[in-house]
């Protein structure tokens, strides 16, 4: 919605550090891509490339640029909440987790960390008054975007965050039960709801607590049941920016199937169907990255991060 003349500006005017790609949250979530890769796999970028996103993010991720970002937050306190909300203060992690060895992310953990603590104050001011979590495949997800708010607390120092989610996630999702798993994907999904319902309570739970929660959860799992959402999904058209969604689903569901698997205790008969179904939507998810244009290209990177984060099989140098 068009408000003031200030809306009409050119994204890099009203966005100087989060600017393009096709939307705001795909910028931000992009340069937490760029810090990871630079921070983890510098050796496998070459001099050149390594040179290229060093500047990017020296030009983006700069104290006056993050200013004005901070107060678009702070002016507009439902501006692309919970989902760019969640990508800004992972962002700051990443940032603060490199800054440790990394002298060059210093400068950016410094300069993205105010806008990310304004952010926080928002998810503690929303939280208490959010009432029922929105159960949705795409950017309103409330588990989605709590789930990466838990991640990122830790590196922040920010118990006070941390203990919100854990409040809001014991109230809202640990006494769910025989979620309606059957009735996924939709056609446009590029998350899966109670599979990212089941990773952020696999966060909260005490170890020993997950494997009766997500019996009750997911009774057919042992079974591999439902057989549409532990098999990959087709996408019948990557130039459709909406039904493009499903590569990122394959990568995201298989984040989460991994990470189930990992929590679970070794002897658990559903770790194997688990394991098995991550494999297959990692491989058609990886394999979607040299084949989509600009409609996924501008995302999907940072969902195949999380895959491999997730994957017992990569290789930490590759």
């Amino acid at each position: 919605m068009v408000e003031r003349d200030e809306d009409l500006r050119l994204p890099r005017e009203r966005h100087p550090a989060f600017h393009g790609c096709y939307d705001w949250h795909s910028a931000v979530h992009t340069h937490w891509l760029l810090v990871r890769l630079l921070h983890e796999h510098a050796d496998r970028l070459g001099a050149a490339d390594v040179a290229a996103v060093t500047a990017v993010l020296d030009t983006h991720l700069t104290a006056e640029n993050l200013a004005v970002e901070a107060a678009v937050l702070r002016r507009e306190p439902a501006f692309e909440r919970p989902y760019g909300w969640a990508w800004l203060v992972m962002l700051a992690a990443a940032c603060e987790t490199a800054a440790v060895d990394l002298p060059a992310a210093r400068p950016w953990s410094e300069a993205v960390r105010p806008a990310a603590d304004v952010v926080v104050d928002l998810v503690l001011d929303w939280l208490p008054r959010a009432g029922r979590p929105v159960r949705d495949g795409t950017h309103a997800s409330t588990a989605f975007a709590l789930g990466l708010l838990l991640d990122a607390a830790g590196p922040l120092g920010r118990d006070d965050l941390a203990d919100a989610v854990r409040a809001y996630v014991g109230e809202r999702f640990v006494p769910d039960e025989d979620a309606p798993l059957r009735w996924e994907p939709s056609g446009h999904d590029f998350l899966s709801p109670g599979l990212v319902e089941a990773d952020l309570v696999r966060r909260v739970l005490p170890a020993a607590e997950l494997p009766a929660w997500l019996a009750r959860f997911w009774p057919g799992l042992g079974a591999g049941e439902p057989r549409t959402l532990l098999e990959p999904v087709v996408v019948p058209d990557r130039t459709d920016g909406q039904v493009g969604h499903l590569d990122g689903l394959n990568l995201s569901r298989a984040a989460a199937l991994d990470h189930l698997a990992a929590a679970l205790p070794g002897d658990d008969d559903r770790i194997e169907v688990l394991r098995d179904a991550a494999a297959r939507h990692r491989e058609e998810g990886f394999a979607a990255l040299a084949e989509t244009g600009f409609m996924s290209t501008h995302w999907l990177g940072s969902f195949a991060l999380l895959a491999r984060d997730a994957d017992p099989g990569a290789d930490p140098a590759g």
